[in-house]
This record gives structure tokens, C-alpha cells and sequence, in this order.
């Protein structure tokens, strides 16, 4: 069974000037599906679509065999949470009381955390590796521990669907890196599905070496051109055709397992 079904929707902030239209797909349990495509194709409309900020002008999406349109908020955040790829730092926090935020959802007003939940908190910075970072301000954390910050709130939600754009946006090596272990960590171990709109076309290789049930779904010109496995999609045809230029796909051994990887040659004149 899928746990989210997208079934012909499409959206347009105008009447007559659609974004993208007729796109369907599913995302099973312990999947992560990435959705690629050249600036300005709708990749982040189209996620907006999915968190309920934009009102798809047709078509349904289904989240657990409901329609997204009935769920009220605390439903909705028991199911899908997000990742975004900016934040901004207002005010001094501390990192534990930024985690705990996951879980506003179940906490009614004017009340305050309870335990259960602040360990809840913990164990998800533990996940991402900040064990130790409770009581850092989260306004003096770099940007990848910031990012990781984020993704320990998102997990605190334990909700089954994780939505990430761009989620290593602006990030070093090293955490972007990290970032992709522990999306292969939560994929593999703990089941959760993963929709992550992404720039980065190695990423989707990453996680197919890596043995995580990965799909991607090529987005150009308001629709999906293609979707499949990241070898099915990522060929140097379709990488030409969709973003105009000219790669070679090649491989490697390393850790005793073929990897597949990108190698961007030049644009197409």
C-alpha cells in the first residue's frame, strides 16, 4: 500500500498559467523519492502541493488512503513532516527547545513540554548525531548544524512521510554527506518514506549505492518526463535532453560494492 498517492493533480497561480499539470505518482513505506529538475520547473511548488500551502486546482492527494484536503493540522503533522531548505534564526532558542517544537502538535495551549516529550527530542538530536547540543543556542550553530537541527525536529513529529527541499542547500561537503547517511539510516532502519527535491543529481546514485529503495522522477516543462530508478532516469540522454548538457555516467569500486556516479562534461551549444 502507498502511503502517499498524488493522482493528476496540477496548480497554476493564475487561471490560464499552470505551473505544472496531470502529475501522478505514489511513495511506498521505506522509499525516498527524489524529484529532479532544472530551476524554475515547479519542484518546490509542486512540494508546497504536498504540505497543503498550495490548493491544487485538480486532481487529489492522498496521504494513508485519506484525502489531504480533510485532515486537520494535528492530523496532518502526524503523518508528514518537513524539512525546508532555508530557515531563519529569530530569536535565541536552544536547541532542545527547537527539537521539542516537533511535537507542538499534541501540546495544547498556554501548556508547556511535557518529559516524554523533551526525551522524545533527545533521542531524535541523537539520531542526527548532536548528542550534547541540548542546551547550544540554536542562533550560534553553523549552517550544517543547523540543518541536522532541523531534520531532529522533523523526526520528533514521528510521522511515517519525511519531506525535505533542497535539504543540503548551502551545505559543506562533509555535511552534506552526513546529511545523506542519515537519510539512508531512516529509510533502511526505521522505514520512513522520503520525498526530497534535490539539485544535486549524484544524490539519487548515492542512496541507490547505497541500498535504499530510491525512485526518481524527472520534472521539465510542468510535468514529470520520466519516473524510475535512479539508473532507469539518470542516463545521459535524458540528462541532455532535460537539462542541456553533456555527462557520462560512470562507476567505481569502493568499499567492495559498484557505485554509479555523474560526470558533467560541458553545457549543449
Amino acid at each position: 500500500m502507498s502511503l502517499l498517492s498524488v493522482k493528476n493533480i496540477s496548480f497554476g497561480y493564475r487561471e490560464k498559467q499552470l505551473i505544472f499539470e496531470n502529475i501522478s505518482f505514489e511513495v511506498k513505506p521505506g522509499e525516498v523519492f527524489c524529484i529532479i529538475g532544472p530551476n524554475g520547473c515547479g519542484k518546490s511548488t509542486l512540494v508546497d502541493c504536498i504540505l497543503g500551502i498550495n490548493q491544487p486546482k485538480d486532481g487529489t492527494i492522498e496521504v494513508s488512503g485519506r484525502n489531504l484536503k480533510n485532515m486537520k493540522p494535528r492530523e496532518f503533522a502526524q503523518h508528514i513532516a518537513y524539512v525546508p531548505q532555508s530557515h531563519t534564526k529569530t530569536f535565541p532558542y536552544t536547541v532542545l527547545d527547537v527539537v521539542v517544537m516537533g511535537r507542538t502538535f499534541e501540546t495544547k495551549v498556554f501548556s508547556s513540554p511535557n518529559e516524554t516529550q523533551r526525551n522524545c527530542a533527545r533521542a531524535s538530536l541523537n539520531q542526527v548525531g548532536l548528542k550534547g547540543f541540548e542546551d547550544r543556542l540554536y542562533t550560534e550553530l553553523s549552517g550544517g548544524e543547523l540543518q541536522l537541527v532541523l531534520i531532529a525536529r522533523a523526526l520528533t513529529q514521528e510521522s511515517q512521510l519525511l519531506v525535505m527541499d533542497e535539504p543540503t542547500a548551502h551545505l559543506d561537503f562533509r555535511h552534506e554527506l552526513m546529511v545523506l547517511e542519515i537519510i539512508t539510516m531512516l529509510a533502511k532502519e526505521k522505514g520512513l518514506s522520503i520525498i526530497m527535491a534535490t539539485h544535486y543529481l549524484n544524490q539519487a546514485f548515492y542512496l541507490e549505492n547505497a541500498g535504499v529503495k530510491t525512485r526518481v522522477a524527472l520534472m521539465n516543462h510542468g510535468g514529470f518526463d520520466t519516473i524510475g530508478t535512479a539508473t532507469e532516469v539518470l542516463t545521459k540522454e535524458k540528462l541532455q535532453h532535460v537539462f542541456k548538457i553533456i555527462t557520462t555516467i560512470g562507476t567505481t569500486v569502493a568499499d567492495g560494492s559498484t557505485r554509479k556516479y555523474i560526470v558533467p562534461l560541458r553545457n549543449q551549444h
